[in-house]
């Protein structure tokens, strides 16, 4: 199991750096008004996305390989759990907000993209104090 751990830990961690990273080029790109710059950024993250999509899915799969061999123990991992919920639905969120942006329709602010920025790092904060503290 501890290889199983190992494995999920750096997709988790590979995941998270493009969740970091995606919502950055969407401020590059609410702010862009050179359309070549546009379309150069729009590439690098639809490319970000597509990678990162392929990093979460061994990521959800190597932690329900951990659910299912040390169980469903403890309030923590009922709150991390849901935590990982909202950690997929960001994921999807950014997807249709590249949707957006591949359509021309957004109509958020680079400020806006800003704060969406932050979202995942709380996220990430809270499930590892989850993770190492247990706190109930």
């Amino acid at each position: 199991m501890l290889w199983i751990k190992a494995f999920h830990i750096v997709f988790i961690t590979s995941w998270f750096a493009g969740l970091f990273y995606l919502p950055r080029i969407f401020v590059n790109l609410a702010q862009e008004t050179n359309e070549a710059a546009a379309l150069r950024l729009l590439g690098m993250a639809r490319r970000l996305y597509r990678f990162t999509t392929m990093l979460a899915v061994p990521a959800v799969l190597l932690g329900l390989w951990l659910w299912l061999g040390y169980g469903f123990r403890g309030g923590w991992l009922h709150a991390k759990l849901a935590l990982v919920i909202l950690v997929i639905g960001y994921h999807h969120a950014c997807g249709s907000l590249l949707r957006k942006f591949e359509n021309g329709a957004n109509r958020r602010s680079h400020t806006w993209y800003r704060y969406f920025n932050e979202v995942p790092v709380l996220l990430l904060l809270a499930i590892v104090i989850l993770v190492v503290v247990k706190p109930f």
